[in-house]
């Protein structure tokens, strides 16, 4: 076990690193200046916004001293905000984004193997249509369509459900909802595909054979086996929520990573860009770490030193 997971570790440093790189040109490489739409301005002053953030010097060195201060865990000074650095944003916004993702999270793991399992139990009957069709409109229509439509038609008809804002439970929900909705639809159509190979394999047979009862054959053979999928896919699952957070913490103003992320391209704040990309590479690097390790204790068939 520590021999794979230092061998993930390493893995994992050496794509932060590339990550960091990758962003750090491409920011560069942009056309523009991020003090282009500041108007006019005397040019002793351009110089010394320069000067500060250290476009003046070469790029090598810029990439130079970034690095450096990556690893000091210093993501620089906001190009725009005058109150707070990257650090402080992202201190900010963070629990904000975590907590809607995580609601999310579980309402599309708990759900979408629920539904997925009904429809695998219920083959071509209506349960098992009715889930589907759940499954097709989730994975086919976009969580932030699904967050106008509840605006629209949910929240102004329910008075207790708020349109957008922070602050109480109440405000979590429809984001969360509308978030969790196209990987709850994902896992569930996984799941009916897996349940339904695990249920006609032979183990299925002979534990059903030996009078064991039926909600004991699903739960503890069928459910455990053929949830695998599921789990393999928990570090996919994580990352499509967290990007997908943007638009819908924009539609209902969450102040979370997401609308600092929107709002640094819209101004063009190249620290706060790098700064939000770096830490959700971080965070997911590390979620896909979690879920390598989980899947192997999952499933012991799986041999850590890469036998059959």
């Amino acid at each position: 076990m520590k021999k794979f997971i230092g061998k993930r570790l390493l893995i994992s440093i050496l794509t932060i690193w590339a990550v960091i790189t990758i962003t750090f040109v491409i920011m560069h490489s942009i056309p523009g200046d991020p003090f282009a739409d500041e108007g006019r301005m005397p040019e002793s002053v351009y110089r010394n916004l320069q000067a500060k953030y250290g476009l003046d010097q070469p790029l090598f060195d810029q990439y130079k001293i970034y690095l450096k201060n990556i690893l000091k865990g210093d993501f620089g000074e906001s190009m725009k905000s005058k109150t707070e650095n990257v650090n402080e944003m992202i201190t900010r916004g963070a629990p904000v984004s975590a907590r809607l993702g995580l609601q999310a999270f579980l309402i599309a793991m708990v759900f979408g193997p629920a539904l997925g399992a009904i429809a695998a139990l219920y083959q071509n009957r209506w349960p098992d249509y009715l889930m589907m069709i759940i499954a097709i409109i989730g994975i086919s229509v976009p969580s932030f369509v699904f967050g106008s439509v509840m605006i629209q038609f949910i929240a102004r008809n329910v008075s207790w459900l708020p349109i957008g804002g922070w602050g109480s439970f109440a405000h979590t929900i429809l984001p969360s909802i509308a978030l969790a909705m196209m990987p709850l639809a994902s896992s569930a159509r996984m799941m009916r595909s897996s349940m339904l190979e695990v249920l006609g394999q032979d183990y299925i047979k002979t534990a059903k054979s030996k009078g064991l009862k039926n909600f004991s054959v699903i739960m503890g053979h069928a459910v455990r086996n053929a949830i695998l999928p599921i789990v393999s896919q928990m570090g996919t699952t994580i990352s499509g929520l967290l990007t997908g957070s943007f638009v819908i913490e924009k539609i209902f103003g969450v102040p979370g990573l997401g609308t600092f992320f929107t709002g640094a391209i819209i101004n063009r704040d190249y620290t706060l860009i790098m700064g939000t990309t770096i830490f959700y590479s971080i965070i997911l690097i590390a979620m896909l770490l979690i879920v390598d390790v989980l899947y192997v204790v999952v499933d012991p068939r799986i041999k850590l030193g890469g036998s059959n």
